[in-house]
Formats: C-alpha cells, sequence, structure tokens
C-alpha cells in the first residue's frame, strides 16, 4: 500500500557502534588523500622552481596546479575535523549508553537480591545471630568456670602447710653445712687483763670534782 502511495520504507538507524566504524573508515581515506595531495603540491612548487628561470609559462601553469591543490586540501582539513568532532560525539554517547546499560543491569540485581530477602527477613537473622553469640558466651563462661576444681580447699591450710615445707628446707640447710660454727672460734681468754695506769692528769680532774662538790 505504501508503495502505491510513493512512500519510502524508513530505514532503519544504524547503531552507534556501526556509524563510529563508518567514520573511521571515511577519516582513513581522507587522511590517505590529504598526503597524497600533500605530495603533489611539493612537486609543484619543485616544478614551478625548475622552470623559474627557462620556461616561465610552465612555472605559472605550476604554481595554478598548487594553488587548487591547497584549496582542495583545505577542504578535506575542514571534512576532518567534522567527521573527528562527529566520531567523538559518537563515541561518548556509544560509552554513555553503554553505562546507562550496565547501571540497570546492576540495579535489577539488587531490586531481584533485595526481593528474597526483605527487611524482616534481615531482623530475624540478626536476632538468631544475637541469640547464638549469647549461647555461645554462655557455653564459654561455663567451661572457663572452675568450680569444683580445687575452689573448696582452705588456703590458710595451703599456707601453713607451704610454711611447714619452707621450715623442713632450711633445717635441712644447717644440718648440710658440716661442724659447729662455734667450734672453729677462738678461746674465750679466761685471765684479767692487766690495769691500766691512771693518767695523772684524770686524778687532779677527779680531785677538782670532789672539792667541787
Amino acid at each position: 500500500m505504501s508503495f502505491l502511495f510513493g512512500k519510502k520504507k524508513q530505514e532503519q538507524a544504524p547503531s552507534t557502534g556501526e556509524a563510529i566504524q563508518k567514520l573511521r573508515q571515511t577519516e582513513e581515506l581522507l587522511e590517505k588523500k590529504q598526503a597524497f595531495m600533500e605530495k603533489k603540491i611539493s612537486e609543484e612548487i619543485k616544478l614551478a622552481k625548475q622552470n623559474g628561470t627557462k620556461n616561465k609559462r610552465a612555472a605559472i601553469m605550476a604554481l595554478k596546479r598548487k594553488k587548487r591543490l591547497e584549496k582542495q586540501l583545505a577542504q578535506i582539513d575542514g571534512t576532518l575535523s567534522t567527521i573527528e568532532y562527529q566520531r567523538e560525539a559518537l563515541e561518548n554517547a556509544n560509552t554513555n549508553t553503554e553505562v546507562l546499560k550496565t547501571m540497570g543491569f546492576a540495579s535489577k540485581a539488587l531490586k531481584s537480591a533485595q526481593q528474597q530477602m526483605g527487611v524482616e527477613d534481615v531482623d530475624d537473622m540478626m536476632s538468631d545471630l544475637q541469640e547464638q553469640l549469647e549461647v555461645a558466651n554462655e557455653i564459654s563462661d561455663a567451661i572457663s568456670n572452675s568450680t569444683g576444681f580445687g575452689q573448696d580447699l582452705d588456703e590458710d591450710e595451703l599456707f601453713r602447710e607451704l610454711e611447714e615445707l619452707e621450715q623442713e628446707e632450711l633445717d635441712e640447710q644447717l644440718l648440710d653445712v658440716g661442724p659447729s660454727v662455734t667450734s672453729q672460734l677462738p678461746d674465750v681468754p679466761t685471765a684479767r687483763p692487766a690495769k691500766v695506769a691512771e693518767d695523772p692528769e684524770d686524778e687532779d680532774m677527779r680531785e677538782l670534782a670532789a672539792w667541787a662538790s
């Protein structure tokens, strides 16, 4: 029906990846043409110099061709700038599209994870975890409690027993010393020491003290 009325079928828009690839191919083609024209311009300049004094007409024609080539080269430069700008815009758009797709994928995954475990499930899990921790602490306290393993002993009795052991050790050390120490001491003198002669001055002082009293 659309053919009868002369309407063209709407073409499907290319993807950004396809468009970027086409633009890169065009860039490569224009860059090759640009290099070719730069080479031709150099040749025309050389030809003009060679014929400058010999054949001025040939030199002028060479310069004219150089001018045309330079104009075409300027047009290629402008076209390349436009294509580069368009390609960079497409690349940025493609990057943004991929980023949005990734973010949407992550959002769906997060939503699915949250649906599998609601807030009530998390509360129940945390309550169970807290209960298990309390049970574990009670078990640890019960294991570490030393009641019935020597705590019912009288410490005073143990200290007395320790003192007795220390006294026995001290007695054994005294017995192992050997002969009595007193047997090795020199004999005590029995004779009275000779009376030391009194100083005459001491006697005068005693008489003076007696007279004063």
